[in-house]
This record gives structure tokens, C-alpha cells and sequence, in this order.
């Protein structure tokens, strides 16, 4: 499976983006899907996930009440929407699935995804 990640872009401090995850070739509802993120010179960070029906959903502390993970599995998609965006949301934003569940305690681990996409650059700067 291959993922493609797209929507991110340059926003300044307290505006909002939408990342998209779209699979090819392959229909995404079975599959849980998450966001990570890794900012230069730092290691890789969970962000957000979802299981495959959306109805468990996850999220870092530093997210929590500012970003929402959302699917339409009639699109085939996987969205991220990110409001009041901060300057530490800048980072390179991917996209990773696995087909089935995901137990919600695993959901934040990126050795239990196998797919991954190529990232979208998020930057909040004035």
C-alpha cells in the first residue's frame, strides 16, 4: 500500500490546515490509520490515530483539543484537521496505516504500522 499525504503548507501562529491521507490502490476502511511527525534535528513523534471504523480515536498531549483525526472511508480518506497551530506544530507530518485494529495502547507505537507515506511539510511561522 502506498500512501500518499498532502495539504500541508506554510500558516501562520493560530491558523489551521487539513492533511489528507489517501491509499492507492487499496480501500482504507479496514485499515487503522495514524499521523506522526518529526521536526528537524528531532525523533519522530506520534501524533494522532484512528481505528479502522473511526470510532476509537487517539492523541498526543500536545494536540489533544486542537487537532481531530477524521476518516470518510467512502473517499478513501484520512483526514487531519490542525486549528490554532503553533510554531512547534513544524515538522514533517506522515501518514501510516495497518490493516486491522490496533489495540488503543499500541495506537501511539510506529513499529505496529506497516505502510507509511512520504510526508507533508507543515510550517506555522509569522
Amino acid at each position: 500500500v502506498q500512501l500518499q499525504a498532502s495539504g500541508g503548507g506554510l500558516v501562520q501562529p493560530g491558523g489551521s490546515l487539513r492533511l489528507s491521507c489517501v491509499p492507492s490502490g487499496r480501500t482504507f476502511s479496514t485499515y487503522a490509520v495514524s499521523w506522526f511527525r518529526q521536526a528537524p534535528g528531532r525523533e519522530r513523534e506520534f501524533v494522532s490515530a484512528t481505528d479502522p471504523r473511526g470510532v476509537t480515536t487517539a492523541y498526543a498531549d500536545s494536540v489533544k483539543g486542537r487537532f481531530t483525526i477524521s476518516r470518510d472511508n467512502a473517499k478513501n480518506t484520512v483526514y487531519l484537521q490542525m486549528n490554532s497551530l503553533k510554531p512547534e506544530d513544524t515538522a514533517v507530518y506522515y501518514c501510516a496505516a495497518r490493516n486491522g485494529r490496533i489495540v488503543l495502547s499500541a495506537m501511539r507505537r510506529a513499529g505496529v504500522y506497516d505502510y507509511w507515506g512520504q510526508g507533508t511539510q507543515v510550517t506555522v511561522s509569522s
